[in-house]
């Protein structure tokens, strides 16, 4: 298997998404002692600070922390398959979406094994609209995700460049 530049790229994107999550979550956890005091007030009453130890996936969906070890194994199953298709891909916008659903998958992982949680913060549920409290990790998720939507959408529309319209 080559490592074509491109998929450096991808991990280059993961790992600067992975150390970001850390550096934020060690913040949250040790500088601002959040999970002592419980909330925060950043820009009342549109973004908290919130501790949240989520023992799920996404929104705290199969919460309890019974499904953590598969949950961590899936993640990095799901991250390695993404590490070979990051191999295959000749697209910047794809490469850029895989590294960044890759580093937010290890970023929520290395929680899970640390703590048997992952350590959510970002509050918005003061909007009345986003009821839910994620990470640096899940926001990249998130992004990777609207970008693999982008790069499916545009990628199967052939581009000609300098091509004359074909008559018809």
């Amino acid at each position: 298997m080559k490592i074509t530049r491109l998929a450096v790229t991808a991990y280059v994107f993961a790992l600067l998404i992975i150390v970001l999550d850390q550096l934020t979550k060690a913040w949250i956890i040790s500088g601002l002692s959040l999970q002592e005091v419980g909330r925060i007030p950043v820009f009342p009453p549109i973004l908290n600070f919130s501790w949240v130890e989520n023992t799920g996936v996404s929104f705290g969906l199969f919460g309890g922390g019974e499904a953590r070890w598969g949950l961590a194994i899936f993640s990095i199953v799901v991250s390695a398959g993404l590490a070979w298709w990051a191999t295959q891909s000749n697209r910047r916008l794809l490469i850029t979406a895989i590294g960044f659903v890759m580093g937010g998958a290890l970023g929520n992982v290395i929680d899970r094994i640390r703590f048997g949680y992952v350590v959510d913060f970002i509050d918005f549920s003061g909007t009345g609209v986003f009821p839910w409290v994620f990470n640096v990790a899940d926001s990249a998720i998130t992004i990777g995700v609207v970008l693999l939507i982008i790069d499916s959408l545009v990628s199967d529309q052939p581009v000609k460049v300098g091509a004359a319209p074909e008559k018809s």
